[in-house]
């Protein structure tokens, strides 16, 4: 099973960064517990994600999480692909604590690659130490937006229009997602 996959948006960054950028992604629906606002702009929910063969495919890897030898499968696969950065759910999201302790194990264990994620899951995340080599971007639109201090947490926005974005002064990750780790926290995306 191919637990990792680049989308059309990480395609792009790949090339924009020269570097082997790929993502793993998870049922939205099953995953988001925390999501709120953000169901009604959620792209996780439209397009090919509607698709019977990716619904699928985002199952099976969700199955795989579930087992406990998921560590062990995802640093073969991130060392098959020779992987330089990986984005955790392009769609889904942190359902566990078990869940995201073994993807600590897999970030540990890979200390060479780059991890982010854009997240909701902001309850769980609280009190955990993360890995160094993992960028968490605390995702605006949930149930727990409380959680999120803007002034000091790398966080995302989502905005109508990219002059909108520009001047509220947040970086544009609309087409490169590698933005989203870059040195400004403020991370703004165009909702599509």
């Amino acid at each position: 099973m191919e637990l990792l996959t680049q989308n059309g948006k990480l395609k792009t960054t790949s090339k924009l960064n020269n570097l082997r950028v790929f993502n793993f992604g998870i049922p939205a629906q099953n995953t988001c517990l925390w999501a709120d606002k953000c169901k009604k702009y959620c792209y996780a929910s439209k397009g090919a994600y509607r698709w019977s063969n990716v619904k699928s495919a985002y199952q099976r890897r969700l199955d795989a999480t579930k087992r406990d030898n998921f560590p062990q499968v995802m640093i073969a696969e991130i060392t098959k692909r020779k992987a330089d950065v990986i984005r955790i759910h392009d769609s889904g999201d942190f359902y566990s604590r078990e869940y995201l302790h073994k993807w600590c194990k897999v970030m540990n264990s890979m200390p060479n690659v780059k991890f982010y994620a854009y997240s909701k899951s902001l309850p769980l995340l609280v009190g955990e130490k993360l890995p160094v080599n993992f960028t968490l971007i605390k995702s605006e639109g949930g149930k727990r937006d409380d959680l999120i201090d803007a002034s000091v947490d790398r966080h995302a926005r989502i905005f109508k229009t990219e002059a909108e974005l520009i001047a509220s002064g947040y970086a544009n990750a609309s087409e490169n997602d590698l933005i989203a780790i870059g040195t400004n926290k403020n991370i703004g995306l165009i909702a599509h």
